[in-house]
């Protein structure tokens, strides 16, 4: 991998998930100047090859034009020095079994899932030094097909290896991670390289178990939960066993303890993403399936290794689980 992302206009660059996020970074990126292919959901890849794609929301107005698009990777018939993943954690692994042979030898993938292992299992598909982590935390939405809203952002997107996964390549993927934070930050997306993921990764999972599950079921978005008194307890004990957690993997966190953590959330996440809603609402109740595996779900698994309890995240994972298996049911009854 060469790592000089910031001048190769002409490196083909693949979104594989190319939902409202994927849509947004595939847009931008082909708005700058670069060779894009989005692979993503046919009713919205449809009406992108009819009218363009939209884009909306915080990042500016733009109506982008010329994107190749395809709904199924058997369509996709070029190799890539960059595949940005932006599916379904739980469709990490089919995805990465059909583009196996879609990226370039010099490529990189990079893993812009929620939750944890989607980075562990692209390295077992593509190899440990093509793959790097990312951490997004901005909102987006598709409010029509062909148009996706921005309606958040956080904090920048992140991008960088992850050390304790495939430490003999950090130094070659962190020259990569650099080049292509570059490359999307001139883009137009706010963009910085990290030289360890994980732990930004986990900074935002603590986040993510604590809101995720119950904006879900409740339907509610992240500054009312915060606000309910007996909701917050929910919330703090989900935190806490997640930060246990992290803590005796000996993840980096950039703060002394959970309740550190928790003051940061509730003073400075909390209102900037107040009214936001989490897209595992939406993933529940239009698909009936969700990423609580890769989030509360694997905070439970680790923890099981680990010797420790984690009864809150338990709870939220089989509450969602059951959750999605109503409403299949119910989807099933309305074919």
């Amino acid at each position: 991998m060469t790592g000089n992302f910031d001048t190769m206009t002409d490196t083909p660059i693949l979104i594989a998930g190319a939902g409202a996020i994927g849509s947004i970074l595939g847009g931008m990126l082909h708005l700058a100047g670069h060779d894009v292919t989005m692979l993503g959901r046919r009713a919205h890849m449809d009406a992108i090859a009819r009218n363009g794609l939209r884009i909306t929301g915080l990042l500016g107005e733009h109506t982008v034009h010329g994107l190749k698009v395809a709904d199924d990777p058997s369509q996709v018939d070029r190799r890539f020095g960059v595949i940005l993943c932006a599916a379904k954690s739980y469709d990490t692994d089919s995805i990465a079994d059909a583009l196996a042979n879609r990226l370039a030898d010099d490529g990189v993938i990079v893993s812009m899932q929620n939750g944890l292992g989607n980075i562990e299992s692209l390295s077992e598909r593509f190899g440990a030094h093509r793959v790097l982590g990312a951490r997004v935390i901005f909102g987006a939405e598709i409010p029509t097909p062909g148009t996706s809203h921005v309606t958040v952002f956080a904090q920048p997107l992140a991008i960088g290896p992850a050390p304790s996964l495939h430490r003999e390549h950090t130094g070659a993927l962190l020259e990569c991670a650099r080049s292509l934070a570059t490359l999307i930050d001139a883009a137009g997306v706010p963009t910085v390289a990290a030289d360890d993921i994980m732990p930004v990764i986990w900074t935002k999972l603590l986040y993510n178990v604590a809101l995720n599950p119950l904006g879900a079921l409740l339907r509610l978005h992240y500054g009312a939960l915060a606000a309910d008194l007996d909701l917050r307890p929910i919330l703090d004990s989900a935190i806490d066993e997640a930060f246990t957690v992290a803590r005796a993997l000996a993840v980096a966190l950039p703060f002394t303890d959970a309740d550190a953590y928790r003051d940061h959330f509730y003073k400075q996440l909390i209102p900037t993403t107040f009214d936001h809603r989490p897209t595992m609402m939406h993933d529940l109740h239009i698909r009936g399936r969700t990423e609580i595996g890769t989030l509360n779900g694997k905070i439970v698994e680790l923890a099981e290794q680990l010797g420790l309890e984690a009864p809150t995240n338990r709870m939220l994972t089989r509450m969602i689980r059951a959750a999605e298996r109503a409403r299949q049911q119910a989807l099933k009854m309305e074919q």
